[in-house]
């Protein structure tokens, strides 16, 4: 993965989908990251990512969330998300509680360190703090979104459709902090659609939360962090509650 972001690197100017491309993959290699020094090593390349995006995170900024939105959509499809089976072999010996336990856990020490990077950036030039914190939310999201989408797995409840279809269905999952109820095909993110508003205002609510983190090297560090972890696992225990609710199993896999 390092060697394609520096082959990315020496291509100069990025294509126009490069960002959510590039954000996908960070946030799968941050996701599932073994420790947490691999962890605090991938989230550094988020001021690359930011420095790269320059005029148009500026302008996408300027246009409230339309912005962000369109990121998350664009990166979501992109997400490198496990199925039950390789989750299974992943955490060999744990159950379908304690496999959700462990997910939310690894997701929220996830957020945590990208709040921690990010959380220091008014240690940069004025100019760059504010698209570094857009291309942060788009990575928590991304975090989220992945986390949304491997609790389904855990629990029998993939959504339908294409792979798409079903991380379109994950998106709305997030919005909405429970689990897919409508076949992909019910869901309409198009611009203006209740669900497209829904999804920018959380955009726009978790990028002010991450804005008011920023500050002194070590205070913005440590605030970003716990707001991160806290945010992250509260979402993921609201998800895998209402998972659990009506999933065909819980206690014990399917035979």
């Amino acid at each position: 993965m390092d060697n394609k972001r520096r082959g990315r690197r020496r291509q100069g100017e990025r294509a126009p989908q490069a960002l959510p491309e590039e954000v996908a993959e960070l946030v799968g290699e941050v996701a599932e990251a073994p420790t947490g020094a691999r962890r605090r090593k991938l989230t550094a390349e988020i001021p690359r990512l930011a420095g790269r995006s320059g005029r148009a995170g500026w302008r996408g900024l300027r246009s409230g969330g339309r912005w962000l939105t369109a990121e998350v959509l664009a990166m979501a499809p992109r997400l490198p998300v496990r199925d039950q089976q390789r989750l299974r072999a992943q955490f060999p010996g744990l159950g379908p509680e304690e496999l959700a336990d462990a997910l939310i856990l690894r997701a929220a020490r996830a957020s945590a360190v990208v709040g921690a990077g990010t959380g220091a950036a008014m240690v940069l030039p004025l100019p760059s703090a504010p698209v570094e914190v857009a291309v942060e939310t788009l990575a928590l999201v991304g975090i989220e979104i992945k986390l949304v989408a491997e609790l389904h797995e855990v629990y029998g409840m993939r959504a339908a459709g294409s792979a798409p279809e079903r991380m379109l269905g994950y998106v709305g999952a997030w919005a909405h902090r429970r689990g897919v109820a409508l076949a992909p095909a019910g869901l309409v993110v198009v611009a203006g659609s209740p669900l497209h508003r829904l999804v920018q205002r959380r955009l726009i609510a978790r990028a002010t939360r991450s804005a008011t983190s920023l500050g002194p090297l070590l205070t913005g560090a440590i605030a970003g962090a716990a707001l991160n972890r806290r945010e992250t696992r509260r979402l993921g225990t609201d998800v895998r509650e209402d998972l659990r609710r009506r999933s065909p199993y819980s206690a014990h896999w399917a035979r």
